[in-house]
């Protein structure tokens, strides 16, 4: 071969050359469409929806040291984009994404459902992307009519209209999915359901409400939240409680037609709410299984039902004739009877169970019986990843004293200092001065952003550090409703945000929230910021959850230190925000005046692929 020409041999290294290039060119367009970098400043809409990354990882799998920096340091690097999730992430929920399960290979014992218990990724394995819209996705319905009907693109799951067809949870009508307020138990409408128990229990014109007695009520196992989307016309507000289990989405058709609600289950953790906080717990066919582990669910919802609250339950127990269910009905009346609870009324399906008033009961039991009084050193309003106990937790001195909550009626609840105020040290005055300050403060924010919204363009509202829940008090005459979110490690007031009859939750905003991406129209995060670079967590991460559960044309209100709202300016064009309004605070005497207000507004934008599959 030395002698002969070396044509043919250029020929094939040219050859070689060009497969080489193309198998490497074809390497850089899959990978690169799906990593994404963040450092070419092409748009996330150009990605479509493969564009992935992990937290905590380089591209390529490498440690990545920034990811135990809060990101509100200076120097640090602010991506021109972010990266667009995958479509199959469009319903990411991290800290409830049995997929981390399967890879972190949790031993969990499913009989107890703790495969629907929060379970965060680890930093190295959090998705740092954007979650994209579902194709066709559209503005959502406003309310009132949203209570009624939605958009099919944004929540494009239709099974549960013909699992449910029979009981009228809802209906496919051409580009809506609409909800005839039916349920397991009420086929015929919850409205109907609802005036029979306030029927059952003797209130006046058979309103559940008792003349503003009744406010706070807890729907476990809600389905599409019927139930407490009818309770609203009675001044009835309704955490609608349940897991991402084989009624998917569930809970995300209740937010989408703008209804409180909340993704958690019974499982073994205590719900992440205090002591004595609804008047009412309602249980219609929610499949939960009461008598295990001691009754300790049953006495789960003892600790959170206020002196004198009512458990309605309608299942095959309470009336069916078999010999199961017989047996069950049976073990149950003798649970409840040892927890002092009694039957208020039971007519044809349903039962309604009274919590006693006082201690009196608990001290005249005979010695070992069970389920115990709990520890005395047990607190009832921890419950940020505590363990239920199956053990009754008895009344503070106040609560006996009174022989009951203590409560005012509602409305004039919402402004009445809760007795739980002692708790805490704070005096009738701080509270007052508390409601006024925020007051203005509401004023202040709705004047800056008011050009931009419309009548009833918001519905689904977070506060995210809500205090004795003020933000949410003063926006009473407006037709919302407010997520109040207390952090875990803080002063525990949620117990004095439903005392004055409002609803929240507790959490840690290191880590992701249990909702559904889109599913909020406001955030309000009062120096949310400034704690989360106390504790060492990432700012950023935290900028991606709220464009998660933010809807898109949202808005978040943003009022912390100027160097907070400096570093979240950077991130705007990386994230679809745009700005709407900058303010000062001089007059927010609390903070000295050293901070500034900031109020964005999330655009609606879709993927490339999106845009195609809905064509």
């Amino acid at each position: 071969m030395r002698g002969r020409s070396d044509g043919g041999q250029k020929k094939r290294l040219i050859t070689s050359v060009c497969a080489v290039a193309i198998f490497l060119g074809f390497l850089y367009v899959y990978y690169g469409s799906i990593f994404g970098s963040s450092s070419n400043g092409a748009s996330a809409l150009e990605y479509g929806s493969k564009s992935l990354r992990k937290i905590g990882s380089s591209y390529l799998g490498g440690d990545d040291e920034s990811s135990t920096k809060s990101g509100l340091e200076d120097g640090d690097v602010v991506p021109k984009t972010f990266p667009v999730c995958d479509d199959r992430h469009s319903e990411l929920i991290p800290c409830l994404d049995r997929t981390i399960i399967y890879q972190m290979r949790l031993k969990l014992d499913l009989s107890v459902m703790e495969h629907y218990e929060r379970h965060c990724p680890p930093p190295e394995r959090r998705y740092n992307c954007l979650i994209p819209p579902p194709p066709g996705y559209k503005v959502p319905i406003k309310w009132p009519q949203s209570r009624d009907e939605v958009w099919k693109a944004n929540i494009p799951h239709t099974h549960l209209a013909h699992e449910k067809s029979d009981q009228n949870w809802m209906v496919v009508k051409g580009e809506k999915i609409v909800f005839p307020g039916g349920g397991t138990h009420f086929h015929y409408g919850a409205d109907k359901y609802i005036a029979s128990i306030a029927n059952m229990l003797n209130f006046s014109h058979n309103n559940l409400n008792n003349e503003g007695r009744v406010r706070t009520v807890l729907d476990v196992g809600c389905g599409v939240a019927s139930f407490g989307a009818y309770l609203l016309s009675s001044d009835i507000i309704a955490l609608s409680l349940a897991p991402n289990d084989v009624h998917q989405n569930q809970i995300q058709f209740a937010l989408e037609r703008g209804i409180p609600a909340y993704l958690g289950v019974l499982g073994t953790k205590r719900l992440p709410y205090p002591s004595r906080s609804f008047e009412l717990a309602h249980c219609s066919r929610c499949r939960i299984d009461w008598l295990q582990r001691d009754g300790i669910l049953l006495l789960e919802l003892d600790r959170l039902l206020r002196p004198g609250g009512y458990f309605a339950y309608s299942s095959p127990e309470a009336y069916a004739q078999d010999e199961e269910d017989l047996r069950i009905w049976k073990e149950m009346s003798a649970l409840v009877e040892r927890m002092c609870w009694r039957i208020a009324a039971k007519r044809n399906q349903t039962v309604i169970w009274q919590k006693p008033l006082t201690n009196d009961c608990y001290m005249e039991r005979a010695p070992g019986t069970n389920p115990p009084l709990c520890r005395s050193d047990d607190d009832p309003d921890a419950v940020w990843g505590v363990p239920m106990e199956a053990c009754i937790s008895p009344y503070s001195d106040h609560d006996q004293k009174a022989k009951g909550s203590g409560l005012a009626p509602w409305p004039a609840r919402l402004t009445s200092p809760p007795p739980r105020l002692a708790d805490f040290g704070y005096s009738n005055e701080m509270f007052e001065k508390d409601m006024e300050t925020w007051r203005q403060r509401v004023e202040n924010y709705w004047n800056l952003f008011s050009p931009k919204i419309e009548a009833n363009t918001l519905r689904n509202l977070m506060d995210m550090k809500a205090n004795m829940g003020s933000f949410a008090a003063s926006l009473k005459e407006r037709n919302v409703w407010v997520m109040n979110v207390i952090p875990e490690d803080g002063p525990n007031t949620l117990k004095l945000i439903y005392d004055r009859g409002l609803i929240g939750t507790t959490h840690n905003w290191c880590e992701a929230f249990s909702t559904y991406p889109r599913t909020y129209d406001l955030l309000h995060a009062w120096t949310v910021f400034s704690d989360i670079e106390k504790k060492g967590c990432s700012a950023e991460d935290l900028l991606l959850e709220m464009d998660r559960i933010l809807r898109p044309r949202g808005f978040i209100i943003i009022q912390d230190k100027q160097p907070v709202i400096d570093f979240v300016r950077k991130y705007l064009s990386a994230l679809h925000w745009e700005a709407v309004a900058t303010a000062d605070s001089s007059s927010d005497s609390e903070h000295g005046g050293d901070n500034v207000v900031f109020i964005v507004q999330k655009k609606l934008w879709l993927t490339s692929e999106s845009i195609l599959n809905s064509e």
